[in-house]
């Protein structure tokens, strides 16, 4: 039996490497090919693009492990099938569930070590790869600049249309935001041509802009001024803005403190959800009572009869008269304050329309004031969700590997084929169910249409069932659709039908 485990544990172990190589190397040209505008034709050398390419490995395991996982066991069982060897096995004594002995508990460990790669190795390549590209953007601004979107270079936001030139160094049709200190978008420039120009002994380079526009609002420190929303608005035909780049410009890798899910342990992120609930749930609590203290709402009409109480809870039986008395006064009191007819008649006819004007204005106001920050709220709450959906993706990711072998090895010993043909194509295909499923759980989980452990674990629960149906036909020595008993009562219902006919 020994022998058994040893043989089948060594063509899978076969099987899996030759699968995870290959595939791995199709996943990083794939990735080369997303990534090619932007190192191609900066300026960058082998090593750093080498450099690139390792640190997004680890990476593109959470993609590669389990489809190599399926892949494998397809084959390896499917081999087995097709070359009659479990046919051998059975007539031994020894069932499905005891010759996978060996792969389950290889499995079970490669799962553990999934979990740990992760927690820790996924997170660094993660950090590697931020602080690499934020390098590379300012050692080469010009790779930081991408065509069609807004692009963030040293505190300014710059679109172009189109790059050109040697290292795209011309631009053209620019727009460029510079925020002020209270990250205000204060000033704008728009020019239809413009050029970068750098010098190996200068650590600024110059953004000539030319043929453009320049605007800016202007804060005025009077107050009386500031209803005026006065400007400033210039046409230029060269306009040359200086960026300076860091000191050590050579240093690709040097390290920063940016941290995002993704950069984060089990330990950090467990951390950072429960400070995030807590800071969401103040903001709420605050905004709240914001709102209702400039609202008024949710006040009661009458008073609330805090002697009364205290006299309740008073042993002394000589305070109940004078209670009772305050008690009446205070109900009477409120009596003459509430009111529940038409409030504007409680006001002169020439008051009216200043009353509906200024009860306006407050709903306006209060209406933007929570229209801005549902905003910031749907942010912090996506952060928040992202932040329980890559704690969970690491549990799920583990469980991912074991729970799709026991989908590929029965689906093998069922379609009793080898080799990279009929296998490929079914583990392609169930990786992709797998694959777009997560994705689009993930994708509802941050917006907060789903919860975010459902999210992450949707994917791997769908295909659980699947696993478990597929061993207990493959226990049972049974087809992927057994459709004999379906054919068998079509063939007696037109049996029926010609006798009925005949008599």
């Amino acid at each position: 039996m020994r022998i058994l485990d040893q043989y089948i544990l060594k063509r899978f172990l076969y099987n899996f490497l030759s699968s995870f190589v290959i595939l791995m190397f199709i996943f990083i040209f794939q990735t080369i090919w997303l990534f090619i505008d932007d190192l191609a034709g900066k300026g960058l050398d082998v090593v750093i693009i080498g450099k690139f390419l390792f640190y997004l490995m680890p990476n593109l395991t959470e993609k590669v492990l389990p489809l190599t996982v399926l892949l494998s066991s397809i084959i390896t069982f499917g081999t087995f099938a097709e070359n009659y060897e479990f046919a051998a096995m059975k007539a031994s004594g020894i069932s499905l569930q005891r010759s996978m002995l060996s792969l389950i508990i290889f499995v079970t460990f490669l799962g553990g070590l999934t979990f740990y790669f992760a927690n820790s190795v996924i997170p660094a390549s993660e950090q590697k790869i931020y602080n690499l590209r934020r390098n590379i953007a300012k050692v080469k601004p010009a790779a930081a600049i991408e065509e069609g979107v807004f692009s963030d270079l040293e505190g300014r936001n710059i679109k172009v249309d189109r790059k050109y030139g040697e290292n795209d160094r011309f631009l053209e049709n620019i727009i460029i935001h510079i925020k002020s200190k209270a990250q205000k978008n204060n000033t704008v420039i728009k020019a239809k041509t413009g050029e970068l120009v750098s010098s190996d002994r200068s650590d600024i380079i110059q953004l000539v802009l030319k043929d453009g526009h320049y605007y800016e609002d202007v804060v005025p420190r009077n107050s009386k001024d500031q209803k005026k929303h006065p400007f400033a608005r210039a046409d230029f035909e060269t306009y040359t803005i200086n960026i300076e780049l860091p000191d050590n410009q050579q240093d690709l890798e040097e390290e920063r403190n940016i941290r995002t899910d993704k950069m984060k342990n089990i330990y950090r992120l467990a951390k950072d959800i429960d400070s995030l609930k807590n800071n969401n749930i103040k903001i709420v609590s605050a905004f709240s009572k914001n709102i209702t203290a400039r609202m008024g709402a949710f006040i009661p009409l009458f008073p609330k009869d805090t002697v009364n109480q205290e006299a309740e809870q008073a042993p002394d039986m000589a305070v109940k008269p004078v209670v009772t008395e305050q008690r009446q006064e205070t109900d009477s009191t409120a009596h003459q304050v509430a009111y529940t007819g038409d409030i504007i008649s409680l006001f002169k006819e020439w008051q009216h329309e200043q009353v509906y004007s200024s009860a306006k204005n407050s709903v306006s106001n209060v209406l933007s004031s929570v229209l801005g920050k549902k905003e910031e709220l749907q942010r912090r709450y996506k952060i928040y969700n992202m932040h329980i959906l890559s704690l969970h993706k690491k549990y799920a990711l583990a469980f991912s590997c074991i729970i799709l072998f026991f989908v590929g090895a029965p689906l093998g010993a069922i379609i009793r084929k080898g080799g990279l043909g009929l296998p490929m194509v079914i583990a392609i295909v169930l990786f992709l169910a797998y694959y777009f499923i997560g994705v689009f759980a993930g994708n509802y989980a941050k917006e907060g249409n789903i919860h975010p452990i459902l999210g992450a674990w949707l994917s791997t629960l769908i295909m659980l069932p699947l696993g478990v149906f597929l061993t207990k036909r493959a226990t049972a020595d049974r087809g992927l659709m057994d459709s004999g008993h379906i054919t068998e009562r079509i063939r007696v219902f037109f049996k029926r039908i010609k006798l009925r006919t005949s008599k």
